[in-house]
C-alpha cells in the first residue's frame, strides 16, 4: 500500500504539471503555443523532478504520521519545488515556466500529496501485521529479533512465536511442532537460525510448509530482507561468502569514483562559503581552531587525516573517547553545526583527494579498529572498500557511542558490503538528504 501511494504521488506530480502546462499552452497563454516542442517542455520535466525529490526529502507520502504533519510536509515540498524553479528563473532572468503552471501545480499538489499520505497511512496500519513471523532457534535469537522488529525494519513484521530447536523436532505420536505452530499462529514467514538449519527433522517440516506456500528464510536472509542488516551471530558464517562491489566489479568502482568527483567539486563551493560564517561563530561561541583533524583508517588499512569543522571544546583527550549524542564537550555553536551537518562539509576535500567516497562504511580511528579487529576476525573486511561521508549504517543507526554501538553498526556495514551497487548508493544518498532536511540525522 505504501509503495502504491508513493507511485501514485509521483504519477500525480507528472499529471498535474503536464495537465496545467498543456492547459496554459492551449488556452491560458495570450498566444497559444506548442508545449511539447518548446523549451518549457524541458523545464516542466525539471519541475516534476524537483517536486518528486522534495517530496521524498520531507518523507511524503509514507513517513508522515498525522494529517497535520502531512499538511506541513506537503506545503514544504510544494514551496521547495516552486522555490527551486523560481530561483533558477531569477538567476537566468527568463520566465522558464509560466506562473500559472508553477503556482497552480503547488496548489493542486498539496491536497493530492495529503491524499497519498492518507493512503500510505492506512496501508501502514494494516501492514504492521502483514508478516507474521515464527522463529525456530535459540532464545537469544528470538529476543534479538523481536527487539529489531520493534525498531526500524525495512519491511513491517511481527514475531508471533518462538520454538527452541529441542522443542521443534517431531515426536513419535505424529506431532510436528513447527507445522502446528505455523498453522495455529497463522504465520506467514518461518525463520530458521543457524542451529535450526542443522537439524534434519526441522528442515523437513520447513520443506512441507514451503510446499504449502509459506515463505521460509534462514535468519541471515531474514535480517537482510526485512531489517537491512546481517545479524552479528551470522557474520562469521557469511563474511567470506559474498562479492564486494568495489573489488569484484571494476566498472562499478570506476563509475562510483567518476560520480564522486563532481559531487566533491560542487561541495567545495559551500565549503569555501561556510568558512567565514563558521570562523565568525567560533569567535563568539566556539573559541579555538577552525578545523578538527583526526586520523582515520581508510581503504586497505591506509591511514589518513579527516577534516571537519571543530564542534567541541579543544581537548587533548577527546580523540580517545567515543562521541555520543548530547555530548557535553560539544559547544552551543558546535551543536548548531552538527544539527545542520555543516561540520561535515570539509570532508569534501577528503573525497576530492580520494581518502573518502561519498557513500561507504564510516572510517574509524586506528585504536578502535585495532580493538575491534582483535575481537572480530572479519572486521577488517570493512577496509576492502573506500570509507564514506555517509553510509547505510549512518542512515539506519546513526552514532556509535560505544563499542556495542560499533558492533551494531557493523551489521549494517556488512549488508552494504554484500549489496554494494549504484542503486543502493543512490538510496543511501536519498535517505541522507531526507535526514539532513528533516534535521533528524546524526
Amino acid at each position: 500500500m505504501r509503495q502504491s501511494a508513493r507511485i501514485g504521488l509521483y504519477i500525480g506530480v507528472v499529471a498535474i504539471v503536464l495537465g496545467l502546462s498543456k492547459l496554459h499552452a492551449a488556452q491560458i497563454a495570450a498566444v497559444p503555443y506548442s508545449w511539447h516542442t518548446s523549451s518549457r517542455f524541458t523545464w516542466s520535466i525539471a519541475y516534476m523532478l524537483a517536486l518528486i525529490v522534495a517530496s521524498y526529502a520531507v518523507g511524503l507520502p509514507d513517513l508522515v504520521r498525522t494529517r497535520r504533519s502531512a499538511l506541513v510536509a506537503s506545503i514544504a515540498a510544494a514551496v521547495a519545488g516552486a522555490g527551486a524553479i523560481s530561483v533558477v528563473q531569477l538567476a537566468t532572468g527568463d520566465a522558464l515556466l509560466p506562473r500559472f503552471v508553477v503556482f497552480g501545480t503547488a496548489l493542486v499538489f498539496v491536497p493530492w500529496s495529503m491524499a497519498c499520505a492518507a493512503v500510505a497511512g492506512s496501508g501502514r496500519r494494516s501492514g504492521l501485521e502483514r508478516d507474521r513471523v515464527l522463529l525456530v532457534g535459540t532464545p537469544d535469537s528470538a529476543t534479538m529479533l523481536a527487539s529489531e522488529l520493534d525498531q526500524s525494519p525495512e519491511r513491517p513484521a511481527t514475531l508471533i512465536g518462538h520454538l527452541a530447536v529441542s522443542r521443534a523436532e517431531p515426536t513419535g505420536s505424529g506431532f510436528r511442532p513447527v507445522i502446528d505452530a505455523v498453522h495455529e499462529g497463522r504465520a506467514t514467514v518461518l525463520v530458521l537460525d543457524h542451529d535450526a538449519q542443522a537439524v534434519e527433522s526441522v528442515v523437513a517440516q520447513a520443506a512441507d510448509l514451503h510446499e504449502e506456500g509459506l515463505r521460509i528464510r534462514p535468519l541471515a536472509d531474514f535480517y537482510e530482507q526485512w531489517l537491512g542488516k546481517l545479524p552479528m551471530t551470522e557474520l562469521e558464517h557469511v563474511s567470506m561468502l559474498f562479492d564486494i562491489g568495489e573489488l569484484h566489479r571494476a566498472r562499478y568502482a570506476r563509475i562510483k569514483r567518476v560520480l564522486d568527483l563532481p559531487i566533491a567539486l560542487g561541495g567545495m563551493v559551500p565549503f569555501v562559503l561556510s568558512v567565514p560564517f563558521v570562523a565568525m561563530g567560533n569567535l563568539v561561541a566556539n573559541r579555538g581552531p577552525l578545523f578538527y583533524r583526526q586520523t582515520r583508517v581508510g581503504m586497505a588499512g591506509r591511514q589518513f587525516t579527516i577534516l571537519k569543522f571543530r564542534t567541541m571544546r579543544p581537548d587533548p583527550d577527546a580523540a580517545t573517547a567515543w562521541t555520543t549524542d548530547g555530548d557535553d564537550r560539544v559547544t552551543r555553536f558546535g551543536a548548531m553545526l552538527r544539527r545542520w551537518h555543516v561540520d561535515e562539509i570539509p570532508q569534501m576535500w577528503n573525497i576530492l583527494r580520494g581518502d573518502l567516497a561519498v557513500v561507504g562504511p564510516r572510517p574509524e580511528q586506528p585504536h578502535y579498529v585495532e580493538e575491534l579487529s582483535e575481537k572480530l576476525a572479519f572486521y577488517d573486511l570493512r577496509h576492502l572498500v573506500h570509507p564514506g561521508l555517509t553510509g547505510w549504517a549512518q542512515v539506519k543507526y546513526g552514532y556509535a557511542g560505544d563499542e556495542q554501538d560499533a558492533l551494531e553498526k557493523l551489521q549494517y556495514d556488512f549488508f552494504y558490503l554484500r549489496h554494494q551497487n549504484l542503486r543502493l548508493d543512490l538510496r543511501i544518498l536519498a535517505r541522507t538528504t531526507r535526514s539532513v532536511i528533516s534535521r533528524g540525522g546524526r
